[in-house]
């Protein structure tokens, strides 16, 4: 299975909707980087990925973006073969 890395904070609905349907595809771990905590890493967040609010979500080199992006790829199966590499 594909690493999983996600931008996060501790009071974000979306994150958690994140975490569920990767838990709910098999993903047992996912590294979460929160921007709460070190607010600096915000900042590397939006570098990154042009966007500041989380959700951000990486699936091994691949950048998936919010939560949205990633229902979307579940509803299109594309989700369960990034997680396959």
């Amino acid at each position: 299975m594909a690493k999983v890395v996600m931008y996060s904070t501790a009071v974000c609905p979306y994150c958690v909707r994140a975490e569920q349907l990767l838990q709910r595809r098999g993903v047992r771990e996912i590294e979460k980087i929160r921007v709460d905590l070190h607010p600096e890493l915000r900042a590397v967040m939006m570098e990154k990925t042009g966007r500041r609010t989380v959700p951000q979500i990486y699936i091994g080199d691949e950048y998936v973006g919010g939560y949205d992006d990633l229902a979307a790829l579940d509803r299109t199966g594309e989700l369960d073969k990034l997680l396959a590499i």
